[in-house]
């Protein structure tokens, strides 16, 4: 056998390598990133392995899909760069806190685009982490926790899990409505018993799309059918003291209450105060902030927080805003803004613009998906900091890039000297 058939033989192995790696790492992203300790390591060892095996096919990639690919690019590198100035800049003793991972953002994108693994398996994944996720809260609540926070804390579970079902919704095969749904109930399941309140905006926009996005008889019959469903949520609600307790209702009445007193020293009063301190910090220092990573550093000009005293109060140590837009002015500045509106705007511009060369149905596709993960991700983004925590970083940028990889597929786009566009049609 002469050296040019065994070369082909082993190219076409490990294509195959590749291609079996793909469609294991497109399911366990959904599936395991809740299920297990270090749940996003199985997929980052499959994306390594499977782009070490098919490496210039992946490199080609970046070069077929043309300018997309360097927006994103750019999209992702730029916080970066930002953050790694601030650092330099204002002597921050914080590492770059996981901004690396954005990195994953093009990475993923290219390498979904070169092996385009079928997209059934991020929704056959997102059913298995939300079967896993609420398992695992219940487990925690019946055994005693007062909130439920699988592996993760508390806040960054229910985002993931909120993320899972975006997918089992917008990513599912054909007639395929009712796992669809009990996924849906899982989810809502896990969210109530992990206690917080962030995923509410996220989780009714969801609800509101679903209800009036499908084409189920009249608007007028699916106007109805939402007034019904919030209708019985809110009986439910106060028909269970159990579930107001879990769901920390009580608690934002009491929040409130203090507020009006002058008393910040609650969950909501503290999230108030930092905004306060967040745009005192921004307006000091416009250009620089007060440095990434640093946002204690700003606490510190509240008298409840300087000298010895200021040690023993809690709020004065949160590490982070609770709010991405406050976040990222206060510690770093115009350029940390300017930053954060490429990191959620490039990637939200190009789901929608592929959304329009992609007939799938209204809730379907992987434009559509990525569409509503970034909006999911803004809302969550108003109550807690998103990119303050390596997780969600992550999920970001690997569900993002994946995602629009996967929508240019869908799309078939084409870039025939140097000029790209969107065609409908798509394979699957």
């Amino acid at each position: 056998m002469d050296q040019a058939r065994l070369h082909d033989i082993s190219k076409d192995l490990r294509w195959r390598w590749a291609s079996a790696c793909a469609v294991v790492g497109l399911w366990s992203l959904p599936a395991l990133t809740l299920s297990i300790p270090k749940g996003l390591l199985p997929f980052g060892l499959l994306l390594l392995a499977s782009t070490l095996l098919v490496p210039l096919r992946v490199a080609r990639a970046t070069r077929q899909i043309g300018w997309p690919w360097m927006l994103v690019a750019v999209a992702g590198v730029v916080p970066l760069l930002v953050a790694l100035a601030s650092i330099q800049l204002m002597d921050s003793s914080e590492g770059i806190d996981g901004r690396d991972r954005l990195l994953v953002l093009p990475w993923t994108m290219a390498w979904a685009w070169a092996l385009d693994p079928p997209r059934v398996m991020l929704w056959r994944g997102a059913l298995a982490g939300l079967l896993a996720a609420a398992a695992l809260a219940l487990v925690q609540v019946l055994s005693g926790a007062p909130r439920a926070g699988g592996w993760l804390n508390q806040i960054v579970f229910a985002d993931v899990v909120l993320v899972l079902m975006v997918l089992a919704v917008f990513c599912r095969p054909p007639r395929s409505w009712h796992w669809s749904a009990f996924g849906l109930a899982l989810g809502v399941l896990a969210i109530l018993l992990s206690g917080t309140r962030g995923p509410w905006p996220g989780l009714l926009l969801l609800l509101l799309v679903l209800v009036f996005g499908s084409g189920w008889r009249s608007r007028r019959s699916r106007a109805v059918l939402l007034g019904g469903l919030v209708t019985a949520g809110i009986v439910l609600l106060v028909s269970v003291p159990s579930l107001t307790e879990q769901m920390r209702l009580s608690e934002l009445r009491q929040d409130i209450e203090r507020m009006d007193r002058g008393d910040h020293n609650s969950s909501a009063g503290a999230r108030l105060e930092r905004l306060q301190v967040a745009a005192d910090a921004f307006v000091a220092a416009p250009w620089t902030g007060v440095g990434f990573g640093e946002f204690d550093r700003a606490m510190e000009s509240l008298p409840v927080c300087k000298g010895d005293s200021g040690r023993k109060v809690k709020r004065c140590h949160l590490g982070h805003a609770h709010n991405d837009l406050a976040e990222w002015a206060a510690t770093m500045g115009v350029p940390g803004v300017l930053s954060l509106l490429l990191l959620y705007g490039v990637p939200l511009w190009l789901f929608l613009r592929l959304r329009r060369g992609v007939r799938l149905g209204r809730l379907r596709g992987c434009a559509s998906a990525g569409a509503m993960l970034v909006t999911v991700f803004i809302l969550c983004g108003l109550t807690q900091s998103m990119f303050a925590h390596q997780t969600t970083t992550s999920v970001y940028a690997a569900f993002g890039g994946v995602l629009l990889g996967l929508a240019l597929r869908e799309a078939r786009w084409r870039q025939p000297g140097g000029a790209s566009a969107p065609v409908a049609a798509p394979r699957r």
